[in-house]
């Protein structure tokens, strides 16, 4: 555990206690296959490249705000790309990274000691969410589960990392009603929102009209092009959602200096114009997923949910941990499900963010008997 300036105690970073599995892995003749973290490794589009370099001589302090004109772009982007109607330019927010933004969010919303409901199997940063605002936390799926208690405020995350699960409007619609009911702030982690592999079934986001009627009170969807435009290195995110929490969030960001760089700002902005770019990154992962797939299949793994996002959650009907080193002899570096809370104990995370050349290079290591 560590404990922080202020007294909340977070427990050791997961990704750190992978030492012994990477360097058996890196042990491999041809070098290991780093699937553990979802990071990109394509190039950022040319487009977007030359936004940033256009703006690098500017001199003076950005907007926390954001430009009108990144306000306007991500306003569009949501409508048009995710049929989010109603977003209004004055009701979103841009952020440095959504880890960090996650991660303040209820202490920059005022909850302090509060109540915080997370998924059952969850990204690690809303646990650290509730923790560094010193808040009790539960991870509940099931709104049953809560009790009559009421949070303070519910995290979902469609589609789900590390799961790949996608939550379908009806169940959205649900959670949203019962939130209202209690005043009650709904969260919507959406960062793979645009990388659904299932027609049947496509994402869709918590202010969609189909789930909250075009009323966007309570709510907050969270966003980010580090996965879609290949931006993880700019950190940039946003938020959207109700203009009252917005403003609030507003108030405390340019108390705290947290601004997104103007030329990160002007990157976005090429990146929220350019449907373009973002299909065709989203293609090269469709690829890529597919070939993961079939490998991990073929070699006795089950594969469940991962109808969307970066990931495919797997098991072998085994404690993840035992996977992991089975993969690491393999020379395939993953994340244990255990990382991601008691429900994910049996399962691995698999990235697919790999080259082509190292992704294959998976498939093939997973089904050549050793």
């Amino acid at each position: 555990m560590v404990r922080t300036p202020w007294g909340a105690r977070l427990p050791e970073f997961p990704w750190d206690t992978l030492a012994a599995a990477k360097a058996s892995a890196a042990a491999h003749p041809d070098g290991i296959v780093d699937l553990s973290v979802g990071t990109p490794v394509d190039p950022v589009a040319p487009g977007i490249q030359l936004a940033l370099a256009e703006a690098a001589a500017a001199p003076g302090y950005p907007l926390t705000a954001g430009t009108p004109e990144l306000r306007e772009a991500i306003a569009a982007a949501l409508v048009r790309r995710y049929s989010m109607e109603g977003v209004r330019p004055d009701a979103v927010l841009p952020v440095v990274g959504t880890k960090e933004a996650i991660a303040l969010l209820p202490t920059l919303l005022g909850i302090r000691g509060g109540f915080v409901v997370i998924p059952e199997v969850a990204y690690p940063t809303y646990e650290v969410a509730g923790l560094l605002s010193e808040s009790r936390i539960l991870r509940a799926d099931s709104l049953l589960k809560i009790g009559p208690e009421t949070p303070d405020l519910l995290f979902l995350n469609s589609p789900s990392n590390p799961t790949g699960k996608v939550l379908g409007v009806e169940h959205l619609r649900k959670v949203v009603d019962w939130a209202r009911s209690r005043g009650v702030i709904v969260a919507s982690d959406e960062c793979y929102l645009g990388l659904g592999w299932d027609d049947a079934q496509p994402p869709v986001s918590i202010l969609d009209p189909r789930v909250c009627d075009g009323d966007h009170t309570g709510l907050i969807a969270i966003h980010s092009l580090s996965k879609t435009s290949n931006l993880a290195s700019y950190r940039a995110g946003f938020f959207a959602g109700d203009p009252a929490l917005i403003a609030e969030l507003l108030e405390v960001r340019k108390h705290l200096g947290l601004m997104v760089p103007g030329p990160i700002q002007q990157a976005m902005i090429a990146a929220l114009e350019d449907d373009g770019q973002e299909a065709a990154q989203r293609l090269v992962y469709a690829r890529r997923r597919a070939v993961l797939l079939r490998a991990l299949i073929d070699a006795g793994f089950t594969v469940d949910d991962s109808e969307a996002g970066l990931y495919l959650w797997a098991t072998r009907g085994e404690n993840g941990r035992d996977t992991v080193d089975w993969l690491a002899a393999r020379g395939i570096l993953v994340a244990p499900g255990d990382f991601y809370g008691p429900r994910g104990t049996q399962y691995i995370r698999m990235a697919l963010t790999g080259t082509d050349e190292r992704i294959d290079a998976a498939a093939a290591r997973l089904t050549t008997r050793a």
